[in-house]
């Protein structure tokens, strides 16, 4: 097979520009202490080429397109079974890293951007980097902060458990067919700590509901988590889920515990 054909329902525009993708790979940390790297739709392989030049970590690729499959495997017989034929939001981490730390790369589906970056965040334990393109305004919605008109829920789920850092843009031109928006690289670090000083499933849904009803101050919006009667005076209640800090949550979340139980 000498190309693949980028599919319209798989979201995928392949990237073509080999600086970019020198760059977007450069821009992973094996010294963070990880020796393996799970690169996630390869299309053509374009990334590829560069991460197998790496000495310092063993590469592994999913795709769900079965024509890229044929394609990588006559391209890189070497992979062998590293080359998985699979939904990246199914594969089973525990399983097949068998606890060991793996980074995660890639030039991401548009259309499944925020699940991608919320599969990373349900499998943080075993991924303590990752380094992706998205859609410039989901890349955006991930590194913001409170107060900017784009923080919401992607924001602040990902800012509890990672550190977000926006690295550069990426025009249309850099890939084929062109998409129609400008798309941006972001790098994820795991934060040290591991998990919140909170009941983490009440965390999530307090931010869930408090961004549903983002126009609305949390003292409405968090009414179908806790009763207003049981509110009681809080600095909180009458500001925005915008205005409010990861560690901010975190504070109303356990207030939210104490006076629920």
């Amino acid at each position: 097979m000498d190309s693949v054909r980028a599919k319209k329902h798989l979201g995928q525009h392949f990237l073509t520009d080999r600086n970019t993708a020198l760059r977007i790979v450069q821009s992973l940390r094996p010294e963070l202490g990880y020796d393996q790297v799970l690169e996630v739709g390869p299309g053509m392989g374009v990334l590829t080429d560069f991460l197998l030049e790496a000495s310092e970590y063993k590469t592994w690729m999913v795709d769900v397109d079965h024509d890229s499959i044929v394609y990588l495997r006559e391209k890189y017989p070497q992979l062998g079974d590293r080359l998985i034929h699979g939904d990246f939001l199914a594969l089973d981490f525990e399983q097949l890293f068998a606890g060991s730390p793996v980074a995660v790369i890639g030039n991401f589906p548009y259309h499944i951007s925020s699940q991608i970056v919320f599969k990373i965040l349900d499998e943080r334990q075993y991924v303590p980097e990752m380094v992706g393109m998205f859609q410039k305004e989901v890349a955006e919605r991930c590194a913001a902060g409170p107060g900017n008109k784009v923080y919401g829920i992607l924001s602040v789920l990902t800012q509890a458990y990672y550190d977000v850092e926006y690295l550069f843009t990426v025009k249309a031109g850099a890939f084929h067919p062109p998409p129609k928006v400008l798309s941006g690289v972001i790098r994820l670090t795991r934060k040290p700590q591991g998990g919140l000083d909170c009941d983490e499933t009440l965390f999530r849904r307090v931010v869930k509901a408090a961004f549903n009803q983002r126009r609305k101050t949390l003292r409405n919006s968090l009414s179908g988590v806790i009763p207003k009667q049981k509110m009681g005076v809080h600095p909180f209640w009458d500001l925005r889920a915008e205005r409010l800090s990861v560690a901010d949550f975190v504070q109303l979340t356990n207030n939210i515990a104490q006076l629920i139980s």
